[in-house]
């Protein structure tokens, strides 16, 4: 799989050399049996903090290639999910920009639960009026 990952990425990472990275690195850190790295940004950390560029080059480079793309590819399925969701309960009588609006809020379910709604109604309700207040 290392040579794999050196053949895409030909200009960046050699893959032979990554595969002995990795197995350096798999008895370097079974020799400091107390450090635990389970996430892949735990290893970027310790890498990047242990040594320079010279230290696991091949491996820090997979690292920076790897983590990125991990996060992208989330946000973009957590946001289907959420459109799929806000489609199939409300399809029927939605305009376009009312369901991207739905999708957003949906998405960004912690800054909606601190707005205060009420508030929006009234001045919303207040411009829109059509009694004359006397």
């Amino acid at each position: 799989m290392c040579e794999n990952l050196g053949a895409v990425y030909s200009s960046d990472v050699d893959g032979k050399q990554l595969y002995e990275e990795i197995l350096d690195r798999k008895m370097l850190l079974s020799s400091r049996g107390n450090l635990k790295l389970s996430r892949p940004a735990d290893l970027l950390t310790f890498i990047v903090e242990y040594g320079d560029e010279s230290f696991f080059p091949n491996l820090r480079i997979d690292l920076q290639i790897m983590l990125p793309l991990a996060v992208s590819i989330a946000s973009c399925e957590r946001s289907f999910s959420k459109l799929k969701l806000i489609l199939s309960y409300l399809r029927a009588s939605m305009s376009q920009d009312r369901l991207c609006d739905l999708a957003v809020m949906s998405m960004e379910s912690e800054e909606t639960e601190k707005t205060d709604f009420g508030e929006i109604i009234d001045e919303f309700a207040w411009i829109k009026a059509r009694k004359v207040l006397f």
